[in-house]
């Protein structure tokens, strides 16, 4: 096939463009800083859990082996349709960051190998495919829907996961963002309440479903130790504060937070103490008369 090179006039030009485009986002004003895309990566984000699996031609796949690359981690199965609809963009990814850039494709609920290697084929992937182990799958939380993509960055922690399909822009532009590269869109920052990973579920103060509007500071506290202390009896193994962020439709623990939420505001109302009525002055018979006597202290509030 016949390659069509662009002149040194050509490419000067479209690098000139290239700088232009730059320097014109970087001369915006804040008003249009503050209208352009957010992309958002975790503050603190925690290592990537590492994976050992051999790819559909028997070759090993680990994180390790692409370390200071970006990595995407895509779970997905070839009966998933927005599985299928991303792979295209996922594929031009690959291609147009090969050197720095790193797509891996995990198959999760599918055991159909000749139809995988059919989509293999058919999308021409041009990056290693892998079946999931149970031990990776619940090393990521689960993987309850599908597709999810865990972003890693260059030095293997994960700033981002996204559940469901989304446009190819969107991964490109977080590529971009975490190698350094000019991006059209605003940085922001977050902390992990069980997002990304739900072993920091502890650390939300909402969770999806449960209204705890109704609640004290310090009532919703103890609710929040209730849900992340008591398992839901759903059959998931996790928490009911994990379960809820895993799985929002669950009407168990969505039903047992909600009677948390109803326990713990009853048995605070009842534990307020009454105050205590006065008891009448004794009555003082009439006698000498004397000095006047200094009041009784008035008792102390308790702590």
């Amino acid at each position: 096939m016949a390659r069509h090179l662009l002149s040194p006039k050509t490419l000067s030009f479209a690098l000139r463009l290239c700088f232009l485009a730059v320097l014109a986002i970087s001369l915006l004003p804040l008003g249009s800083l503050a209208q352009m895309p957010v992309i958002r990566f975790v503050r603190d984000p925690d290592p990537a859990p590492d994976l050992k699996v051999k790819d559909l031609d028997g070759k090993e796949v680990t994180l390790e082996a692409h370390k200071g690359k970006v990595i995407l981690l895509n779970f997905w199965a070839s009966w998933c349709g927005p599985c299928r609809a991303e792979i295209p963009g996922l594929v031009e990814l690959q291609s147009k960051y090969k050197d720095r850039l790193q797509i891996i494709g995990m198959v999760v609920d599918d055991d159909d190998e000749s139809s995988v290697r059919d989509v293999v084929k058919s999308e021409s992937i041009n990056y290693p495919v892998a079946f999931t182990t149970p031990e990776v799958r619940m090393a990521y939380g689960g993987i309850g829907a599908l597709p999810t993509v865990f972003v890693i960055n260059t030095e293997g922690r994960v700033v981002q996961k996204h559940v469901g399909l989304f446009n190819p822009a969107l991964y490109e532009t977080e590529v971009r963002a975490l190698l350094d590269l000019p991006i059209a869109a605003r940085i922001e920052t977050f902390n992990d309440t069980g997002e990304i990973f739900l072993k920091h579920a502890d650390r939300a103060t909402m969770l999806p479903g449960v209204n705890t509007e109704g609640l004290t500071p310090e009532q919703r506290a103890a609710a929040l130790h209730k849900f992340n202390a008591e398992a839901c009896t759903c059959g998931c193994q996790f928490t009911l504060a994990q379960c809820r962020i895993y799985d929002p439709a669950c009407k168990i623990s969505m039903d047992r937070t909600a009677a948390i939420v109803k326990e713990v505001s009853t048995a605070n109302s009842r534990a307020k103490p009454e105050a205590p009525a006065e008891s009448p002055s004794p009555a003082v018979a009439p006698g000498p008369a004397t000095a006047p006597q200094a009041p009784a202290a008035a008792p102390q509030k308790s702590n």
